[in-house]
């Protein structure tokens, strides 16, 4: 068994096409991007046993109680650490695992996340079955959090290394899945729920049951369809770009333990941080941003949010819902757009766009809110998403320029504790600024003005940090003695040289399975727009 998922057993022979291998992310982050949609769960869940009407648990009874307790419903504050523990573990397990997967390969790593995240929702749903808070925490979020790392990293290095010639295009299609997970997975929970729902279950543990399934048998499809290049292959008729010294690609490459100990390293941490930092501020207050800005301008009432009748109040939260799910959209759009944008701007320009036209668009949000425009307000929000969406998918083809390939996925995964650092930075920067101006006494419509123009200052930060990246200094490089026992410690193949070049593509034996392994990628994916399209569609109607 450890023999099929070694790395030497996956090194693809000259016919295979490698077309194949971005269909195969994409089954694993379509997958795993589910735990952006958790929150679907939260509602039915706070419910679990009231059905109808939650049972509370004593006012004295601590956290501690409650996540044992079996005779009252969970708070959503509750559950929701499960979702703080996904990001928190998909930083952590990528960052320590980072260079095993290098070493192992990218499908021992796909496996094992598939083992994590589906048998993580095993767990959770044995969990909310004996009503025991722990198991969901452990289950999906400290277990599942790991699959989520895993996942996450996998496919990194070896798109890079399959596509040098689009390596921003290559990243872009993997991560955008993850962005579009629960654009696809929100609507299948919901249908499922609704399905199991009895007079005396909510149906969770059976939707859990179900999906963890699903997605074990996706992401062990997608992790038994990896291949790796041989060393030294590269795509019929391309030659590397020359590097003198002073451009930002390079042909050589920094050893996993020394990235960290270069000003790039830190500068790219920066970037990502910040960057995200100002976009998940975004993505966590979206729906109740709009509903508060505008008020009843929603549905053609001149009205603040706080004078809404219950009616009103239901529509304008279909409303923010339906804004919501159009931001996921372009969120995903922005990660394959701009990703394979900078395979001709560059990196370093694409970033210079993300931040200067962010801090602009962050600037005229709370003008265009005051000019009680609705669709130049989502339209701004729209652009910021793509954004933010992009700088996840940009970043491994950044590393890859300038750090080489041979150990882009572990440092790819020390890098993503920037993510971890910005989900708790963005939130609370916009939170308690919020909660601070209410305190105030400023109009809940214009609470957000602020918020905005910090944002906008975390941009100039980040964009600061991207124009002081420079080439890394010779010192870092591995020598050509280094590179070559750091190749045979990952059982890397060569392929032959015959008078001095490198053996090409040849004729792809398998090139009728590609049609059919985008169409079934094609299939979920299509479904998931399909269903943010008719809510999104609410807000301009």
């Amino acid at each position: 068994m450890s023999a099929f998922f070694s790395k030497e057993r996956i090194t693809a022979n000259p016919s295979f096409n490698r077309w194949l291998v971005p269909p195969a992310a994409l089954a694993i982050h379509l997958s795993i991007g589910m735990a952006y949609g958790f929150s679907v769960f939260w509602l039915p869940l706070s419910k679990a046993l009231g059905i109808k009407d939650p049972i509370a648990c004593a006012d004295n009874m601590s956290i501690w109680a409650r996540v044992v307790a079996t005779d009252c419903d969970w708070k959503v504050s509750d559950l929701g650490w499960m979702y703080t523990l996904f990001f928190v573990f998909l930083g952590s397990s990528a960052a320590i695992f980072g260079h095993w997967l290098e070493h192992a390969g990218p499908r021992k790593a796909g496996a094992v996340a598939a083992l994590c995240w589906g048998g993580g929702l095993l767990i959770s749903s044995y969990g909310v079955y004996t009503h025991q808070l722990w198991l969901m925490w452990l289950g999906s979020g400290v277990i599942g959090g790991i699959g989520l790392g895993l996942g996450y990293i996998s496919p990194v290095s070896t798109l890079i290394k399959w596509f040098p010639d689009r390596r921003g295009m290559a990243t872009g299609m993997a991560i955008m899945g993850f962005g579009g997970g629960a654009m696809i997975g929100a609507p299948l929970a919901n249908t499922l729920m609704n399905h199991f729902a009895t007079s005396t279950s909510v149906g969770v543990w059976q939707t859990f049951a179900v999906m963890g399934c699903l997605y074990f048998i996706s992401m062990m499809i997608g992790a038994l369809s990896y291949r790796v290049p041989p060393t030294g292959w590269m795509p019929a008729g391309w030659q590397a770009p020359v590097n003198h010294g002073k451009g930002l690609i390079t042909n050589r490459h920094v050893h996993v333990n020394q990235a960290h100990k270069t000003p790039q390293f830190w500068l790219l941490w920066g970037v990502l941080c910040l960057n995200v930092s100002a976009g998940i501020g975004v993505i966590g207050m979206a729906s109740p941003m709009l509903q508060e800005v505008f008020g009843g301008k929603l549905i053609g009432v001149q009205l603040p949010l706080s004078a809404l009748s219950s009616e009103q109040l239901l529509q304008v939260t279909a409303i923010g819902a339906g804004f919501a799910g159009l931001l996921s959209l372009f969120n995903i759009l922005g990660r394959i757009g701009w990703a394979s944008s900078s395979d001709y701007l560059g990196r370093k320009l694409t970033y210079i766009i993300f931040f200067a036209l962010g801090f602009l668009l962050y600037i005229s949000a709370p003008w265009a809110g005051d000019v009680g425009s609705v669709a130049l307000f989502a339209a701004i929000f729209c652009v910021i998403l793509t954004m933010y969406g992009g700088g996840f998918a940009t970043i491994p083809a950044y590393l890859a320029d300038i750090f080489g390939t041979q150990h882009v996925g572990a440092i790819h995964g020390r890098l993503l504790t920037a993510w971890a650092t910005a989900g708790v930075l963005g939130p609370v920067i916009v939170n308690y600024l919020r909660d601070y101006q209410l305190d105030r006494g400023v109009p809940a419509e214009q609470a957000y003005n602020v918020i905005m123009y910090v944002l906008a200052g975390l941009l100039l930060v980040g964009l600061i940090c991207n124009l002081m990246i420079k080439p890394v200094a010779e010192k870092h490089f591995m020598t050509p003695e280094q590179l070559e026992a750091e190749r045979l410690l990952a059982h890397e193949k060569a392929i032959a040289i015959n008078n001095g070049k490198i053996a090409q593509d040849q004729p792809a034996s398998k090139l009728n399975f590609v049609p059919i392994a985008w169409v079934l990628v094609a299939i979920p994916i299509a479904y998931g727009i399909s269903s943010t399209l008719q809510k999104a569609w609410i807000l301009f109607h």
